[in-house]
């Protein structure tokens, strides 16, 4: 009797545990909260949370810069966040934004925003990479300045496609091709990180250019942080229903099957036409025997 008592008490306590776990997971998606869902992993004296948690800003100086990840590991989902870039002579600075899994064979998805002199656009410089590869930029230069006003720049991640977004206009997308043997970030979960750092080597003009360090403090600023995605934990997704900490119906998550409809398809084509500065399945140099597979297929 003793023996059933006690293991339907840890049985119990196991229950509530998760419970608890699955409140905590709902939140941290939804809260969007910089107290509670990220961690500073560098630089912390560099890094200030303001208004309540709402804020947040990364500072650059001579002696390093700042960065912060997110507590909860994602895989899939829609990721926004709200910045403002560093202000005047950014030369020589990268502001990144990207999600991220670790190992040898890693998975990463990239928005790193390289600084310029003063009057001169920043670069947006894209990526994606699959098991350890990437190779597979595309940079635009922005129809907006980023400095002036926040503006939220977000990763739509499912199973057969990542979407990157500026101000909910799509500016490329990368589509799941393994059918072609072309690996897809989908079977490792990420993180969320930001960093603020010196990359005057190569950031700007293929490092002509270096940082002025008479500018710094440099500072880029943060706010609006949401995450509606489907957190890993204990090796299982919140998104899967049979999971003891489930915490929705993935049913409800329309991102999961989301793809451009015509309109946002041209939107896109509009941002390359216009806004694309380099595109790797057109350089010739560096793929002298023919772009990569995914070029020759339709990955738009």
């Amino acid at each position: 009797m003793a023996a059933s008592f006690y293991a339907l008490s840890s049985r119990a306590t196991t229950w509530m545990l998760l419970s608890t776990l699955a409140s905590s997971f709902l939140m941290a998606a939804s809260a969007g909260n910089f107290y509670n869902d990220v961690d500073i992993i560098w630089g912390q004296e560099k890094v200030e949370i303001l208004n309540n948690g709402n804020d947040l800003t990364l500072n650059l100086d001579k002696s390093g810069g700042s960065g912060f990840q997110s507590k909860n590991e994602y895989q899939f989902g829609k990721i926004d966040m709200q910045i403002k870039l560093v202000p005047g002579n950014s030369a020589g600075t990268v502001t990144a934004y990207y999600l991220s899994s670790k190992g040898a064979n890693w998975d990463e998805i990239d928005f790193e925003f390289l600084g310029n002199v003063t009057g001169e656009p920043y670069t947006l410089h894209t990526n994606v990479f699959s098991q350890g590869n990437g190779d597979r930029e595309r940079q635009f230069h922005l129809w907006f300045d980023p400095t002036t006003d926040f503006h939220t720049y977000s990763i739509l991640w499912n199973p057969k496609r990542v979407i990157f977004y500026a101000d909910d206009v799509p500016i490329r997308e990368f589509k799941n091709l393994e059918y072609l043997g072309i690996p897809f970030p989908k079977k490792q979960p990420m993180r969320i990180y930001s960093s603020l750092w010196n990359a005057d080597s190569w950031a700007t003009q293929g490092g002509r250019i270096k940082i002025d360090w008479k500018y710094a403090p440099f500072t880029a600023s943060y706010s609006n942080f949401t995450a509606d995605a489907c957190i890993w934990a204990f090796g299982a997704s919140s998104c899967d229903t049979n999971s003891p900490y489930s915490n929705s119906n993935s049913k409800t998550k329309v991102w999961l099957r989301h793809e451009l409809d015509i309109a946002k398809k041209r939107k896109m084509r509009w941002v390359e036409k216009n806004h694309m500065v380099y595109d790797y399945c057109k350089d010739h140099k560096r793929f002298p025997h023919g772009p990569p597979l995914e070029c020759s297929v339709d990955n738009n």
